[in-house]
């Protein structure tokens, strides 16, 4: 099932990026009934940003939270056309590196002509899955990311591997999707709620709790926005009275921004 998951996606994103629109989680895209603006947040104020690179599949704003500094080597996870990554650029100065991970080719083949545009000689970005990062242990001092973990069908081993590629005492900022309450099952069975951002979101806590038990500390919600989904374009993917269900149930999705850092020192044991 987590293989037959991953390919939807795969080819979802794939579909997005080669017609280069917004989409999904953002603003006026096709690619999903959901895709009416509730998710995306506004990029045009921060440095670094270039237009082409964002299609309009975040829920957050990462980098706010980050604590980028001038130097820092950075990751971006589901990197997609390089938005967060050039955000970060701007932060990192040329003393700094930035690496995009996607597991999509065509984000990463459009994530690459966008850093050779602009000349980006300290950016990277390589295929490969959050699950099994394609980076050595210790290298990077911040991860960040943007509604993509709750995408990862593994999210203990993704947070893992977060763990592992950054340095003694570094830390992440995710910005990603959570629910509270329990969503009626027709909406967390329908593919296209799961590649919309919903489907594959875990319980607020147990999401915290994954990533304590990665061996995260200083873990903290940063920034919380509940995200309403409209009636009429649920309608479109999920029955009436799955809609009514929900409606009714109190359940909610939101928008977290999460910090949280890895030990300097490794616990007694470890």
């Amino acid at each position: 099932m987590n293989n037959d998951i991953k390919q939807i996606v795969k080819d979802k994103y794939g579909e997005i990026a080669r017609a280069g629109g917004m989409g999904c989680c953002g603003t006026g895209g096709t690619c999903d009934p959901l895709a009416g603006g509730s998710f995306a947040e506004g990029y045009g104020q921060l440095e670094g940003y270039v237009p082409e690179a964002d299609l309009g599949l975040g829920c957050g704003l990462p980098t706010q939270d980050a604590l980028i500094r001038p130097g820092d080597t950075v990751l971006d996870l589901g990197s997609g056309a390089g938005n967060d990554v050039f955000v970060a650029r701007a932060l990192v100065g040329p003393a700094g590196t930035v690496i995009g991970v996607d597991m999509v080719p065509d984000m990463v083949a459009k994530a690459k002509q966008n850093a050779a545009k602009l000349g980006a000689g300290n950016v990277a970005f390589h295929l490969g899955d959050i699950e099994q990062l394609p980076l050595p242990d210790d290298h990077v001092d911040v991860v960040i990311s943007n509604c993509v973990l709750n995408l990862v069908p593994d999210k203990s081993r993704a947070f893992a591997e977060i763990f592992r590629v950054l340095k003694p005492g570094g830390h992440f900022s995710v910005s990603d999707i959570v629910l509270e309450g329990e969503l009626p099952a027709a909406m967390l069975e329908a593919a296209v709620m799961y590649v919309g951002c919903v489907a594959g979101a875990l319980q607020q806590q147990e999401y915290l709790d994954v990533i304590a038990a990665a061996g995260f500390v200083d873990v903290e919600v940063r920034r919380r926005r509940r995200i309403d989904l409209p009636a009429d374009l649920l309608r479109q993917s999920v029955p009436d009275a799955a809609v009514e269900e929900y409606q009714r149930s109190g359940a909610g999705v939101w928008s977290l921004s999460v910090f949280g850092r890895r030990p300097a020192v490794a616990p007694d044991g470890i």
